[in-house]
């Protein structure tokens, strides 16, 4: 992307499973951050790489169970996220 003429690249992750030499890799890479939902703990991968960012989705997780509970849409997420 960059060589493309990109000048901030992202990576966006569901699960943010960093096995192996994941993180070196990331650290070495042109993203300008990689950003990962809550769902596994990355405190002990955030130290050892800055780029790594959290995004907290259990907001959206509560509604979409209530929703599914109460026999609601769960399509009307898509355009309306909770906050």
């Amino acid at each position: 992307l960059v060589s493309a003429g990109a000048t901030k690249v992202y990576a966006i992750l569901t699960h943010g499973i960093f096995s192996g030499p994941a993180i070196s890799r990331i650290n070495n890479a042109c993203f300008e951050a990689v950003v990962v939902t809550n769902t596994i703990p990355q405190e002990d991968k955030m130290k050892q790489c800055p780029k790594i960012q959290v995004i907290d989705i259990s907001m959206i997780l509560a509604e979409a169970i209530r929703r599914t509970h109460n026999g609601e849409s769960v399509s009307y997420l898509f355009s309306h996220v909770p906050l």
